[in-house]
């Protein structure tokens, strides 16, 4: 997923190794995607597609 981020958005991804099957994805401290919230990790293109609307808005 980092590697799509930077390829389609010319932004570094930063990685953080977490625990307990914790997968989160926030942009300038703002929380776009939760696995803990969602139960479930984001399709294909789901991350991508959030940050394509919030940074074309």
């Amino acid at each position: 997923m980092a590697d799509e981020i930077e390829k389609n958005f010319g932004e570094t991804a930063e990685l953080i190794k977490g625990r307990d099957g914790v997968f989160e994805v926030a942009l300038d401290g703002k929380n776009l995607y939760s696995k803990k919230s969602t139960g479930r990790f984001p399709e294909p293109g789901e991350v991508e597609q959030t940050l394509t609307s919030l940074l074309t808005s």
